[in-house]
């Protein structure tokens, strides 16, 4: 019996590693994500305008133009801490937004 015992060890190790490696390959897919409005509310499109421009550092008539044009990609390849910050911001301000 004590001869089988280091055979299932590795096996057993081999399973524990399985679900790890998935899971760190899930966190490195979403590492960076893109913001993307989907809508916002008509009574708040000038604070939303305004967090388009602090997300973007856009000028007021691009930013503006932006969100007029909703659905519409605001940023691509956000680090996800920054990206979940940026999309609270703007759900904040009125407007649905969503990551990518």
């Amino acid at each position: 019996a004590p001869a089988a015992a280091p055979a299932a060890a590795p096996a057993e190790a081999e399973a524990d590693a399985a679900p790890a490696a998935e899971a760190k390959k899930k966190e490195e897919k979403k590492e960076f994500y893109s913001l993307k409005l989907v809508s916002f509310e008509a009574s708040k499109k000038i604070n939303v305008v305004k967090e388009v421009r602090a997300v973007t550092a856009l000028g007021l008539k691009e930013a503006k133009e932006l969100v007029e044009s909703a659905p519409k990609l605001i940023k691509k390849g956000i680090p996800a801490a920054d990206a979940e910050a940026a999309r609270d911001k703007l759900i904040a301000a009125g407007a649905e937004v969503v990551l990518e």
